[in-house]
């Protein structure tokens, strides 16, 4: 088994090999150490000459030595094909892996395992020499809201659906909703979007034309049908996300008028709820004022802040979120 030093080695020349250009006149030395050191190798000018006339005989790499300092490049007839990963590429597979897989078609994801595992040795091997190896292990995101596990998903329905979404086709489903009623749909998908745990279809169903969300772990079955979606013209994902279809609202933008505690209320000095906010103290009693979606989720949140909020307007919103508390008590009184 080769020894650390030798494997360090071994992707220190590697990286080297991937830094040299194709199609330009060439990078020097230095400019060579220099993308090595911030690729997180400790290396002098000199240990890169030295490593490049190694590399030289074996890959055919052309040094342009007409006048000083030497450039290096790789020869245009031998271009760089080399079946591995720059230390910047791994830590980035590594870094965004959890993100990208449940947005990629499984045919992709398939395709790029071997590069996730690949990413994840070469940042194992090269940590104890590297920081930037390290850095993956020391930035996380966490959800603002209690972790929920995923649910289960059917590959084999996922997969359907993907190639749907590819090949702009229609799909016949089986669906069981919230009411655990099934019922069979004819769906067109538009886009697949994901919301904490939970992956969606977007998609319009037979022949109407309002758009709908469809939670994967629910299809019970999905068929290819061969047949081209119907277009939704003018649909665009970005303005169906930033119209609230994922706060499950479509009761269009309101004006929220609260009273909130000193702790809610410096919470959202910092991060506020919408680009109009206002927060002003009168009576002693912070004062909220913001133009939000009237949203399902705009209801978790207020509750989620118990008794740091108190809505005042919109009536009926003030009204609900009283019955709602009412209720809860009650289950506690009981």
């Amino acid at each position: 088994m080769p020894s650390n030093k030798t494997r360090n080695s071994l992707a220190r020349q590697w990286e080297l090999l991937k830094l040299l250009p194709t199609r330009t006149e060439g990078k020097t030395a230095k400019q060579l150490a220099e993308g090595l050191i911030e690729a997180g190798y400790e290396i002098s000018k000199r240990q890169v000459e030295r490593d490049l006339l190694d590399l030289q005989e074996f890959f055919g790499l052309e040094c342009d030595d007409d006048q000083m300092p030497y450039k290096w490049r790789w020869s245009f007839d031998r271009p760089a094909d080399l079946p591995a990963i720059t230390l910047a590429e791994a830590l980035s597979l590594v870094v965004v892996e959890d993100t990208l897989k449940p947005l990629l078609p499984l045919s992709v994801q398939r395709a790029l395992q071997a590069k996730f595992s690949q990413a994840r040795s070469q940042l194992a091997m090269m940590s104890k020499k590297s920081s930037t190896a390290r850095w993956a292990g020391k930035v996380k995101t966490v959800p603002t809201t209690l972790p929920l596990l995923p649910p289960f998903i059917s590959e084999e329905i996922l997969e359907v659906i993907q190639n749907a979404l590819l090949l702009d086709e229609q799909i016949e489903a089986t669906y069981q909703g919230m009411s655990d009623k099934v019922i069979e749909l004819r769906l067109h998908p538009l886009a697949m979007v994901t919301r904490g745990s939970v992956v969606y279809l977007v998609a319009t169903a037979k022949e109407f034309s309002d758009v709908r969300l469809y939670a994967l772990h629910r299809f019970k079955a999905a068929t290819r049908t061969f047949e081209k979606l119907k277009p939704l013209k003018g649909f665009s994902l970005d303005k169906y996300i930033a119209d609230g279809a994922l706060q499950f609202g479509e009761g269009g933008e309101i004006e929220l008028t609260a009273i909130l505690s000193d702790e809610l209320a410096r919470l959202l000095s910092e991060t506020p709820i919408s680009g109009d906010q206002l927060l002003k103290v009168k009576a002693r009693q912070w004062h909220l004022k913001a133009s939000v979606l009237d949203s399902w989720q705009l209801r978790w949140w207020i509750l989620s802040h118990g008794p740091g909020i108190q809505v005042i307007k919109p009536a009926p919103l003030a009204k609900e979120i009283e019955k709602t508390l009412k209720a809860a008590v009650a289950q506690y009184s009981k």
